[in-house]
């Protein structure tokens, strides 16, 4: 018998949201899978169990590659939601092989080693730039100043957004990602639906805009394999698109904020960094471990699973909690201590399996360019005030973290 969530999963709850990881600890004393009925999902909390229903092939983020809702057990969306399900379904996060394995061969062609390190001068110089800023003022907001900008600069100048459509990404982006939150409103999914249909009208027109005059960006890359070889429809380009600028950003934006957050309030760590810049590279692994920008990834149950001596059924849906995983005892020496120089780390924050995050390398470059600036470049920056935490839950952030020189 599966034990039950109750009373200790509560992500609607602001004092849980602030905290979340000693109720992960409760969760997996209690077992290896536990029911969640406000959600109707399975939770699962241990590293090896998430590491391993990542890279499960009978778990798929759709079910729709093999039954209809109505086999599967599942009620349809409604219809004035379809703008967010049509851009939704046909972005490779949401698609199983053969769709996924045609649209993410074609895409990773732009996040190679070699082409995302040509990036790097780009989104090192843009760091400065953007820190360099931040300490002419004596401080700011480091999540508008430097967090944001940084990330969403570097997807659009991958794509070929123009600089002056910039400013349009973050807020569309934030309205569909409320739809990745448990049981989202009705508020919620009328947001995501609105800014669906605008972000792709706006695509839409980008692409024609591409197609007749092709440059030297990914969306061009897309429209030549769409038009060549017929692999991709013009949805699938519009949604790839969407999800690239979207995955390309939220991570790297929650986990400098995060991060910044953690080490303000752990001084001894932050000196150490201070004093040996070469701690960069485990110092990034560490902050996406301590404070997991997401937190939760779903996968549908397409053929029965057995997981510690419950079954899951065909049709159940289970979430995979990154944040617990990557505070396990069992893998992570002291997991609630934030160790900058641990050495050992296999965290989960870029997922597993074949939906593990194409753009993982771009993102580690991001996060330890703002991270070397900042310290390069702001050596005595400190906490201005306590930042509010972002009430989603999902997708873990700050509303705001203001910051100083002293």
């Amino acid at each position: 018998m599966a034990a039950a969530a109750d009373h200790v999963f509560d992500p609607w709850d602001p004092a849980f949201v602030a905290d979340p990881y000693p109720a992960y600890a409760e969760l997996r004393a209690r077992g290896r899978v536990i029911r969640y009925e406000p959600s109707d999902q399975w939770l699962v909390p241990h590293h090896a169990d998430v590491s391993a229903l990542l890279r499960d092939r009978r778990l798929g983020r759709t079910y729709l590659h093999r039954f209809t809702h109505e086999e599967f057990g599942r009620t349809p969306p409604p219809p004035e939601h379809e703008p967010f399900h049509t851009l939704n379904d046909h972005g490779m996060l949401d698609l199983e092989p053969p769709d996924h394995t045609r649209i993410r061969r074609l895409v990773a062609k732009a996040f190679t080693p070699r082409t995302v390190e040509r990036l790097a001068p780009y989104v090192r110089g843009l760091a400065d730039e953007l820190v360099a800023a931040l300490a002419d003022n004596g401080g700011g907001d480091l999540l508008t100043d430097v967090a944001e900008p940084l990330p969403v600069a570097v997807i659009a100048e991958l794509l070929g957004i123009p600089a002056a459509d910039r400013p349009l990404l973050r807020p569309w982006s934030a309205d569909i990602c409320g739809m990745y939150e448990l049981n989202p409103s009705e508020e919620t999914a009328a947001r995501a639906v609105r800014a669906s249909a605008e972000f792709s009208g706006y695509l839409r027109e980008l692409i024609a805009a591409r197609r007749a005059e092709p440059g030297e960006d990914l969306v061009s890359a897309l429209i030549a394999a769409h038009d060549e070889d017929d692999r991709l429809t013009e949805q699938e380009l519009v949604s790839t698109a969407v999800l690239l600028l979207n995955a390309g950003h939220e991570a790297t934006v929650n986990a400098t904020v995060n991060g910044w957050y953690a080490l303000f309030r752990h001084p001894g760590q932050l000196a150490a960094l201070r004093a040996d810049h070469s701690l960069v590279p485990s110092a990034t692994e560490e902050l996406l471990r301590y404070d997991t920008p997401l937190q939760l990834f779903e996968r549908w149950v397409l053929d029965d699973i057995e997981i510690g001596g419950t079954t899951i059924p065909r049709g159940a849906e289970v979430a995979l909690l990154f944040g617990s995983a990557n505070h396990d005892p069992a893998v992570f020496a002291d997991p609630g201590r934030l160790d900058l120089a641990r050495a050992e780390n296999p965290h989960i924050s870029f997922g597993a399996g074949i939906h593990y995050c194409v753009g993982a390398p771009l993102a580690r470059i991001e996060l330890a360019a703002s991270l070397t600036a900042l310290l390069e470049r702001a050596p005595t920056l400190a906490l201005a005030a306590e930042p509010e935490r972002r009430p989603n839950f999902v997708m873990r952030g700050l509303r705001g973290l203001r910051v100083e020189l002293r």
